[in-house]
């Protein structure tokens, strides 16, 4: 099972998208996304909402909640 991190990172991948154009996607940093992506921190349920929305996916399938 892949962890938050690594989950957004191959979404980001899978939609051809670099950090840089996700976070200003998101409204945040390229910092915050690295972040993210590495585990340092998990993004804010808010974030998580407008991930998914961007991804076209469920908030439970970015936390790994479903499949």
């Amino acid at each position: 099972m892949e962890n938050l991190g690594a989950k957004i990172k191959t979404l980001r991948q899978s939609a051809g998208l670099t950090q840089p154009q996700l976070a200003e996607m998101v409204g945040v940093s390229k910092a915050v996304i690295s972040f993210w992506e590495n585990d340092v921190n998990e993004p804010k349920a808010s974030y998580v909402k407008v991930l998914a929305t961007i991804f076209g996916v469920s908030a439970d399938y970015i936390l790994g909640l479903e499949d």
